[in-house]
């Protein structure tokens, strides 16, 4: 009876391991807990999970930015509408408003029908299978891949490549992708790569190296540059998140002691501004609270 058991017990242990490689049948989307969602992965399954709270910020938010806010509103307005528009690559320096922007835009168009799809730069590869359960859908889907940044041998990198323009299957009329990213074309360039440049006469001819690594770039219709705001922008952005939290008056104290936040992180940017302004109303507000 012991050497039963015993064999029962590792017949038991040998059935957990084999389920870990046993296809799993993915939960259905719930498509209406939501206007934005994310692509997951559990034992070698993908599914679409729903984001409970997804971040309310709108386009009056984003201060800095407008030229490159009405050219991605744009395309999106004419995606939203049924009319043809372009996969947007949005590059540039780190917190000024990139992500953001999608997000507000999200927000913006999600009564039209707009939804998004987050997706993790190492699931890019499942790119193909996330078009297959949002192709017969009647919204129109973002999907969205944040701070991406490849070696050029990566799984995901080919994976979006293909996807974006190279598949023998084309994209569905309801799927853009917003991509977002602090390099131009999304790989590390080197020095050695000018190398095998060659001049026939006056005609520049990039190396294959070079060609191949503005590949990917190339293939999205929209590119959006964000640049470094100067001082006066950066306090403008300040100003405007001050009066949201509400206070109102830009003293010459309060601008001190934003320029002062501002050097200690090295960055004039949007998201800096946004966490002084944050940092300012919650020590006024603990402050007045204490009776200091």
């Amino acid at each position: 009876m012991a050497e039963l058991e015993k064999l029962c017990d590792r017949a038991d242990k040998l059935l957990d391991r084999l389920e870990n490689f046993l296809p799993v049948t993915p939960p259905e989307p719930d498509w209406s807990a939501g206007i934005a969602f994310r692509w997951r992965r559990r034992q070698n399954c993908g599914f679409i999970q729903p984001v409970t709270h997804p971040h309310r910020i709108t386009l009056k938010d984003l201060r800095g930015v407008d030229a490159q806010k009405a050219l991605v509103d744009q395309n999106t307005r004419q995606f939203v509408q049924g009319f043809s528009a372009n996969n947007v690559l949005l590059t540039g320096a780190r917190g000024t408003g990139k992500s953001s922007l999608i997000k507000a835009l999200l927000n913006q168009y999600a009564g039209d029908g707009l939804r998004l799809i987050e997706v993790e730069k190492y699931h890019l590869v499942d790119l193909h299978d996330i078009v297959e359960l949002i192709v017969q859908r009647p919204e129109r889907f973002i999907v969205f891949c944040d701070d991406l940044s490849f070696e050029r041998d990566e799984p995901g990198y080919k994976a979006l490549k293909v996807v974006l323009d190279g598949s023998v299957a084309t994209v569905p009329d309801n799927v853009l992708i917003y991509a977002t990213s602090n390099r131009r074309h999304m790989v590390p360039e080197y020095m050695r790569d000018n190398l095998d440049t060659r001049h026939i006469g006056e005609e520049v001819h990039p190396s294959e190296t070079i060609e191949e690594k503005i590949s990917l770039s190339e293939r999205f219709g929209v590119w959006v540059s964000f640049y470094p705001f100067d001082q006066e922008q950066y306090l403008e952005i300040v100003r405007c998140w001050l009066a949201d939290f509400g206070f109102m008056d830009m003293n010459p104290e309060i601008r001190r002691a934003a320029l002062q936040w501002a050097l200690g992180r090295g960055s004039r940017s949007g998201r800096v501004a946004w966490q002084f302004a944050r940092d300012y109303a919650g020590r006024q507000q603990s402050s007045n609270r204490s009776g200091i």
